[in-house]
This record gives C-alpha cells, sequence and structure tokens, in this order.
C-alpha cells in the first residue's frame, strides 16, 4: 500500500502591513515545494490588504484562503483559530506577515516534519534601513553574505548540520509563531491558541507550554527553513504582565488544553 502523502498548510497572520505581505507572497511564489494551501490570517486589515490577496491569488497562482475579521484590537489568537479551522491539511507552518521566506523554507520544513514534536524554526533580522530599501525595490534574495542582516548566523542554509543543534525540548520559553511548525491534530489536542490574550505577547509560549505537558516534543530547526524578519517599530507592550500571568499559571498548573480556544472559535 502507498504511504499517503504529508499535506502541509503555510499559515500567516497579517494586520494592515500590506507593503510587508507582499514580499512574504513574493518569497512563496518562488518555493521548489510549494504548500497545498495557504491560509492568510487577518486580524482587520482594511481592503488593500484583501486586494493585495486577491491580485496575487490570480497573478501568481497561489492557492490562498483570507481569512478576515472585524478590526477590535490586537486579537490574533482568535484569528488564528478561525484560519486554522479552515484549513484541510496534516501539518501547519505558521509566519508572521513580515517574514520573507527561503526558496527551500516549506521543502525544509517538511523534511523536518515529525509525530509527536513541533519545530520552532529561526530567523535573521533584516535592519531598518535595508527594510526599507526592499519594500521599495522588492529585492528578496538574500543569503548570510548579504548587506543588511544581523543575527546573520541564522542566513546560513546548512541542513547536513541541523541536527548538530539541540536544545532543551521541554523549554516552552522563546518560542516564536514567526517560524513555527506544528500537526493539526496536536493543535486540536490542546484547543489551539487561548482566545483570552489581548494585546501583544505570550500567545506562542503559552501554545509551546501546554504541547510540551501534553507530551508532544520541541525540536530546533537550525540551517535550515530560512527566514528573514522585516524590520518594524516594537509593538505596545502595554498588555504584557496580564499576559505573562496567563502564560505563568499554565506553567504552574501544567495545563494541556486552553479553556478557550480553537474549539470556542
Amino acid at each position: 500500500m502507498q504511504k499517503k502523502s504529508l499535506t502541509v498548510a503555510l499559515l500567516i497572520s497579517t494586520y494592515n502591513w500590506p507593503q510587508a505581505l507582499e514580499l512574504v507572497l513574493l518569497s512563496l511564489s518562488r518555493q521548489t515545494k510549494m504548500p497545498d494551501e495557504i491560509i492568510i490570517a487577518d486580524d482587520g486589515s482594511k481592503d488593500v490588504t484583501k486586494q493585495l490577496i486577491e491580485r496575487f491569488r490570480s497573478e501568481h497562482k497561489l492557492p490562498i484562503k483570507h481569512i478576515w475579521h472585524e478590526d477590535k484590537g490586537f486579537r490574533k489568537s482568535l484569528i488564528l483559530n478561525k484560519a486554522v479551522k479552515e484549513i484541510a491539511s496534516d501539518y501547519i507552518v505558521e509566519i508572521d506577515g513580515d517574514i520573507i521566506v527561503h526558496p527551500k523554507f516549506i521543502e525544509d520544513h517538511i523534511k523536518a516534519a515529525q509525530p509527536g514534536y513541533f519545530v520552532q524554526g529561526s530567523r535573521a533580522m533584516i535592519t531598518e534601513e535595508k527594510s526599507k530599501e526592499i519594500l521599495n525595490t522588492k529585492e528578496i534574495s538574500f543569503s548570510v553574505f548579504s548587506s543588511g542582516l544581523y543575527s546573520r548566523f541564522n542566513a546560513l542554509r546548512v541542513p547536513i548540520l541541523t541536527p548538530v543543534f539541540i536544545l532543551d525540548p521541554s523549554n516552552p520559553f522563546h518560542v516564536k509563531g514567526c517560524n513555527l511548525a506544528f500537526w493539526k491534530k496536536d493543535y486540536i489536542s490542546v484547543n489551539g491558541y487561548f482566545n483570552g490574550f489581548e494585546g501583544w505577547g505570550g500567545e506562542d509560549y503559552e501554545f509551546a507550554a501546554r504541547l510540551l505537558h501534553l507530551g508532544i516534543k520541541r525540536r530546533r530547526l537550525k540551517m535550515a527553513a530560512l527566514a528573514f524578519h522585516i524590520y518594524h517599530k516594537i509593538n505596545s507592550r502595554a498588555n504584557t504582565v496580564p499576559n505573562d500571568l496567563i502564560y505563568q499559571k499554565t506553567l504552574a498548573e501544567k495545563r494541556t488544553y486552553a479553556s478557550n480556544g480553537y474549539q470556542e472559535t
């Protein structure tokens, strides 16, 4: 019997920055292995984002679904849960709408997919000056030798060395949704992201903690599935303390399931 091939969705969160999203979609149009689905989780952007998505869907034949809800403040967890409801694929790779990806990004993530694990990828940071330049020129080819990068080590792609980099598989801290991959069935098992987060920060740490408490291990992906983060000003940290209290309670109680998450969306 022929083994069922893995189906993969790319999940992109965005909010009112179509100039950055355009570069992300350009990088997706150049993938050596296309995802089966591209799902854009839109936290209330204006119509210009919708128009951009429609153009890419038409011109580049990208398999994009645009999941939008009304802008009522920062509700990233909620829109991610709504978007995942629309995903049919087995495996989900999540990035932010300001992450340019290497041409072998999806191919590398597929190779790294392993039952019982979620994968935290890494990213190289693009400087403010270089970000302004590429938003204008739309030139998005990067390598470890490119100008305008810091965290330059994360721009080096040598997949054969990936297994050398080992981290504590039980630590949820520093998990970031900007380059993260997981099985949809595991996402559902922990009830997805917690909808109670308001404002920036903490939703990815808390989600990862529940996966770990359930027995899903964390794998670090270095020198593969490269991601390049377009510079932007730091988001408001006004709700950091309440969000951190949610995370700390999940750790203390070893929660595996969100009381208000995917199923309640």
